[in-house]
């Protein structure tokens, strides 16, 4: 009874502080967008909008053909009811990250119990790598809620009794797995798959392992992705005349179901990479901070269950989550493909991983958990406090001010405020973890109202579209050979992408603002051709931060230049 009341009081807070990181996630939603991919992102969404074509996709004046179209399409929506923003290109992906939220919680009860749903909760949306996707949005934020939405519904495929309920499920199952795949492509059913095959292999449920739902499923996840493979067959397999990848008679449906995916997985695609088999296993150190080293105990711990019980018949608990990250961990740890933001799309396996073994380890007086996320805690401010240092970004608007200071006064007297409110003490391990969470969001506050507003003011691309777009409106934004997304994203005007010095259609390009690099005007100084100098803008590729950038004292070293022109 006293651990029940204990919990009751502590329910509150969680309430409370998850209320806390849903808003976190929200706070980089006016931060202008990274480049490169968060610009290409909205660039061809846009593009979707403006030319009124769903469904081909072009960059830069050309076809685009990487990733397929689910996120461009549910932006481009977002564009045609809001308008083109920052903010409503960041909007759909934050609303799917809280899709998975709500489904890590619903999955998380489901499996266990309401104190572990809520931890879950908790962690999957104040770790790290989260909150920053959520800033530098890219397909991930998707891709995070439909696998663990498809889970959640398999999982209740399996478990209903009942006809109707079972093809309620299966459907919805095949439709969040389909989305899956038109937003990343087919190695997004590993996740899926992997986590159910995993769950009744383990088990030893061979009668469900070969049911007929599985057959149905491939077929339902076939027809929904028809959208997909039309839009790819009407813009590249029906025009092999097309150049690609500077090769002709490119296939797109090809490229969808086997040059991205396997391709890359082999490095025998169009586009190559290079990994390192290790990458995600210290990845995930900083990327599912502050929980990253319960997050390893409790997958440790889990393997260890499942190889005490491995020849017996009760495998107690559920086996998706463990399944599910551990393939989707080794799938990504072969590829040469290897990016921070793969591991996103298994944060809700490794939230209720993390849950679950909280939830044990509250149970007992042991100061492990206190003394970890204290120091966890203290390590962040210190990161904080290091950045305003050597960086020494601009203070934001004043109220965005009082809010950081209030919650770090919250932090601070956390222990006070929680043991004043109850007759029954909160464990103090829970007010550890509880402000490490906390921690967590202060960081990310000040790196999304703090930090990146003033590092993007050094992301010429789009200081330089802001300058044309308020001096020049009506006129058209030209590039050379400059790859900055964040101009053609942010330009109001048309862009033009000209092949040359001596463009084909120099008229057209001269009635321009060109933006150029410092190589680029140095060329056309030789060319002879006369133009006006508008503006010089500093830049530095934002997204690669080195320590002479970083430092104050040395950044002006660190800056190359950019110019706007305007052609004689």
């Amino acid at each position: 009874m006293i651990r029940k009341q204990v919990f009751l009081e502590e329910n509150k807070w969680m309430y409370f502080f998850i209320t806390l990181a849903v808003l976190v996630n929200f706070s980089g939603l006016f931060v202008i967008l990274i480049d490169p991919d968060a610009n290409v992102y909205a660039a061809l969404s846009k593009n979707m909008v403006l030319q009124h074509n769903y469904i081909e996709l072009y960059l830069r004046g050309t076809d685009w053909l990487d990733k397929p179209h689910f996120q461009f399409w549910v932006t481009a929506i977002s564009f045609k009811i809001f308008g083109i923003h920052t903010w409503s290109y960041k909007l759909p992906a934050i609303l799917f990250v809280l899709m998975g939220a709500r489904y890590t919680y619903l999955f998380a009860k489901e499996q266990y119990d309401k104190e572990i749903a809520l931890w879950a909760v908790f962690i999957f949306l104040t770790t790290e790598h989260i909150i920053l996707s959520n800033n530098d949005v890219r397909a991930e934020p998707y891709l995070t809620g439909l696998i663990i939405a498809s889970i959640y519904h398999f999982s209740n495929t399996i478990r209903s009794l009942f006809i109707n309920k079972i093809w309620w499920h299966l459907i919805a199952a095949c439709f969040f797995a389909a989305c899956a795949v038109m937003t990343k492509g087919i190695f997004t059913l590993i996740s899926i798959a992997g986590s159910v095959a995993g769950e009744l292999l383990i088990k030893r449920n061979w009668k469900m392992l070969l049911n007929w739902r599985w057959f149905v499923s491939a077929l339902l996840i076939t027809l929904f992705i028809t959208p997909e493979l039309y839009s790819l067959w009407y813009q590249f397999d029906r025009h092999p005349e097309k150049i690609i990848f500077e090769i002709s008679g490119v296939s797109g449906i090809r490229f969808f179901l086997w040059d991205s995916q396997f391709g890359r997985f082999l490095n025998t695609g169009p586009i190559k990479g290079r990994g390192d088999i290790f990458f995600f296993l210290h990845t995930l150190l900083w990327a599912f901070i502050p929980w990253s080293v319960i997050m390893y105990i409790a997958l440790f711990n889990k393997i260890r269950s499942g190889l005490r019980n491995a020849n017996t018949d009760v495998k107690p608990g559920e086996w998706y989550t463990l399944s599910g990250s551990i393939l989707t961990l080794i799938v990504f740890s072969l590829s040469r493909f290897q990016l921070p933001y793969y591991t996103n799309i298994i944060f809700p396996f490794l939230a209720i991983l993390s849950a679950r073994y909280i939830s044990e380890a509250l149970k007992t007086t042991t100061a492990f958990l206190r003394i970890l996320f204290n120091s966890i805690t203290i390590l962040l401010f210190a990161f904080c406090i290091a950045v305003q240092l050597f960086y020494e970004p601009a203070p934001p608007f004043w109220i965005l001010l009082i809010i950081v200071g209030a919650l770090i006064i919250l932090l601070i007297g956390m222990p006070w405020l929680s043991n004043a409110s109850s007759s029954k003490k909160i464990n103090k391990n829970t007010i550890a973890l509880l402000r490490a969470g906390l921690s967590t969001i202060i960081l990310n506050l000040y790196l999304n109202w703090f930090f990146y507003p003033d590092l993007l003011q050094y992301q010429s691309g789009n200081e330089a579209a802001f300058y044309k777009n308020k001096n020049y409106p009506g006129v058209p934004g030209v590039v050379l050979n400059s790859y900055a997304p964040s101009f053609e994203f942010y330009l109001t005007d048309t862009f033009i992408k000209a092949d040359s010095i001596n463009s084909s259609n120099p008229l057209k390009t001269a009635a321009g603002i060109w933006y150029v690099s410092e190589e680029e005007l140095l060329s056309i100084n030789k060319s002879g051709r006369p133009y006006e100098l508008l503006k010089e803008i500093p830049h530095f590729h934002v997204s690669i931060l080195s320590w002479q950038f970083f430092n104050k004292k040395t950044r002006k070293d660190a800056l190359k230049k950019y110019f706007l022109i305007r052609m004689m």
